[in-house]
């Protein structure tokens, strides 16, 4: 299937949030957003630690508590449902640390990520999913039979963005994939959430500190500070804002593509 030609900020969002409120206890995390992802596209969350980036994937994935509205493109709201229905629905969230199943083998961390549609002991087949991750990622097929301890940071990764994938998202939620790996790594790695967004096409919400890489990738940015949204708009434009550059890029960063 080809995607749209429409450019990302005519397409109908995927998820469209509006006014949420997020808190750890009587701690108030997200305070008052408003954020679309649309459909096809790239969008990322960049700011300084501690601004609540995580805090609003875990929003969206109902694992704190929240108020407001998260509407999905088939107009539900799911801002009052529990994680496991939430992720039933396709909303998929790759968490930050990868946390990856380590006496499991890749075969099976992967097997875990069927479970939402496929069932502990389902009888709909997960081959065809499992034949897309390993295409996307060679590597896991090559030591599909090894234990998750055993993989490097980058392979680790890969595995929990497999994992991820094999449970049929609808969108994909990514907090901090290039946390701790080498620059080659991380480069390989974005080749590779940018062919699944173009491949399968598959919206993509990316948190990442890797400001500049991230805005490379991404057709749209917003940038959060202490829980509110500090300026958004299309990546390329982002990244050419005197205050982000400042803030995030680098003194030089304005004269580097």
């Amino acid at each position: 299937m080809r995607m749209s030609l429409r450019p990302i900020w005519e397409r109908i969002s995927m998820i469209k949030i509006e006014n949420l409120h997020a808190y750890y206890g009587a701690i108030e995390a997200i305070k008052g957003i408003d954020l679309n992802v649309r459909q096809g596209s790239i969008t990322s969350l960049i700011g300084s630690n501690g601004a609540g980036k995580s805090s609003l994937l875990k929003s969206i994935s109902g694992m704190i508590k929240r108020t407001g509205s998260i509407i999905v493109s088939d107009e539900t709201n799911i801002i009052s449902k529990r994680p496991t229905e939430i992720a039933k629905m396709g909303i998929v969230h790759v968490p930050e640390g990868r946390h990856i199943f380590p006496g499991l083998t890749v075969e099976e961390n992967l097997e875990v990520g069927a479970t939402n549609w496929h069932g502990f002991f389902g009888k709909e087949s997960y081959q065809d999913e499992l034949a897309e991750v390993y295409d996307l990622f060679p590597r896991l097929k090559e030591r599909r039979k090894q234990l998750g301890w055993s993989l490097s940071g980058g392979e680790q990764q890969m595995l929990a963005i497999g994992r991820g994938i094999m449970a049929r998202p609808r969108m994909l939620m990514l907090d901090e994939p290039s946390m701790g790996l080498a620059p080659v790594i991380v480069a390989e790695l974005f080749e590779k959430i940018v062919e699944i967004n173009a491949r399968m096409e598959i919206p993509i919400l990316i948190v990442e500190q890797n400001a500049r890489m991230v805005m490379r990738i991404s057709q749209y940015t917003y940038v959060l500070e202490q829980g509110q949204i500090l300026t958004h708009g299309e990546s390329e434009k982002i990244k050419n804002n005197p205050q982000v550059i400042q803030a995030y890029l680098g003194k030089f960063a304005g004269s580097k593509k």
